[in-house]
């Protein structure tokens, strides 16, 4: 077991609960949620890194190998020993089947381990909600990339090939014909990403579902599913799956279909969800909507924060609140819409500089980011996935209007960089 290092900011004044923070994740994608979260309660960290940017909103941190399960235990014992803890919350897909056990040691709020792991392993979640009788899209789990051609030569194709327990979209990819299977097979079983598990059979052939894919977060309490955010996703780059932006509309009449919502409490339940927060993705097929995954933390890609610039409610606080076992309330206080453009290279190059051309935004641009520094090599799938260089926001009344101001990001934010060798 590794020793723990505590880092301890100025004494916090605050009367209020402390929640165990285990993970911080990227900065540009993640601060806003310690931002928002610690204006409700007191956040100890409990990350592998040295707390920095972090402890502006934490009462405390302790640096330890979140690898090492005994460590954070010991660690969470020993800040649960000096301060009121009321639960254990975490957004970091590589720590939420640990984070649901400390919670069920610490005697805390949340789901039984064995529902999360059930979310982490894609075919585990096929195998219960396929015996719960939650429509599911034909799938198999494949050793070799002969097992894959022969699963899907009974599918039909195209399929999907993808990692059994990856995340972000890594190791997923369409497989057109025969010819194709081979490298999709590589592709999936190679996938490695934050040191997410393997297992002996990693990859799954399955049915490729056709229509609009969508996002759904939700909060947990008691059993009882709200959704939060729900988001349109775009995709490009094909045959991979890349994330190049989501969609957000608070009126969006998804939120009043109940064939949908449904299928998310019946896949909820059959899973075993008691207080938490999840992200679960669909796929809208001519035959209804079908899961495409459900993951138990809050959605990345700052889909929660469209959220609330949509709604005016908060999923992070939301859900940080579910993972205290309290509820929130989530009626909306205003109705907008929210999209965001993730911006990605050409292909293999070093930046060189990122620059924003303000002049040319439109009314609805909220903010941008970037994600990149001089001297940083990016290149797109297969050979690197998530190399965003940048991302724009926009925020309006009108749904016609946001999409429009950004339907040409690359204008809005420019890469300048020194193309480099495939």
């Amino acid at each position: 077991m590794t020793e723990p290092a505590v880092q301890t900011p100025e004494p916090d004044a605050q009367d209020m609960p402390v929640l165990l923070l285990v993970g911080s994740g990227y900065r540009p994608y993640r601060e806003y949620i310690l931002a928002a979260v610690s204006r409700h309660y007191r956040l100890w960290l409990l990350d592998s890194a040295e707390a920095t940017w972090q402890l502006a909103y934490c009462v405390g941190a302790t640096r330890v190998d979140t690898r090492d399960a005994d460590a954070v235990r010991a660690a969470a014992l020993s800040v649960a020993g000096t301060y009121p803890v009321v639960g254990v919350f975490t957004y970091d897909e590589t720590q939420v089947v640990f984070c649901a056990r400390l919670a069920q040691d610490l005697g805390l709020p949340g789901s039984p381990p064995e529902t999360i792991a059930n979310c982490r392993d894609k075919s585990a979640t096929r195998a219960v909600l396929t015996a719960a009788g939650v429509p599911q899209p034909a799938s198999f789990t494949v050793t070799t990339a002969e097992e894959a051609l022969e699963a899907a030569g009974k599918i039909g194709y195209p399929v999907i090939v993808k990692a059994r327990a990856m995340a972000a979209s890594f190791g997923v990819v369409r497989a057109d014909g025969p010819a194709d299977i081979a490298a999709a097979f590589a592709a999936a079983d190679g996938a490695d990403f934050m040191n997410l598990p393997r297992y002996p059979a990693n990859v799954l052939v399955e049915e490729f579902l056709t229509g609009p894919e969508i996002s759904v977060d939700a909060v947990i309490h008691d059993g009882e599913v709200t959704p939060t955010v729900i988001a349109r996703k775009r995709l490009g780059l094909e045959p991979y799956f890349e994330e190049t932006g989501h969609d957000v509309d608070a009126g969006d009449p998804l939120f009043q279909d109940e064939e949908l919502l449904g299928q998310l409490r019946d896949i909820h339940r059959a899973l075993g969800f008691v207080h938490g927060a999840t992200h679960s993705e669909f796929k809208l097929t001519p035959a209804g909507p079908r899961l495409v995954e459900v993951n138990a933390r809050l959605g990345g890609d700052l889909i929660p924060y469209l959220g609330t610039l949509a709604t005016g409610v908060d999923p992070t606080v939301a859900a940080a609140h579910a993972a205290a076992g309290r509820r929130t309330d989530l009626t909306p206080k205003h109705r907008k819409a929210a999209a965001v453009r993730f911006l990605l290279p050409e292909g293999h190059c070093r930046t060189v500089e990122v620059v924003v051309h303000a002049d040319r935004f439109g009314p609805t641009i909220h903010e941008t980011g970037i994600t990149v520094e001089p001297g940083d090599e990016l290149d797109l799938p297969p050979a690197a996935f998530l190399t965003r260089y940048a991302h724009v926001i926009a925020v309006g009344d009108e749904p016609g209007q946001v999409l429009e101001d950004l339907r040409e990001p690359e204008r809005l934010v420019e890469l300048r960089a020194e193309a480099l060798p495939d």
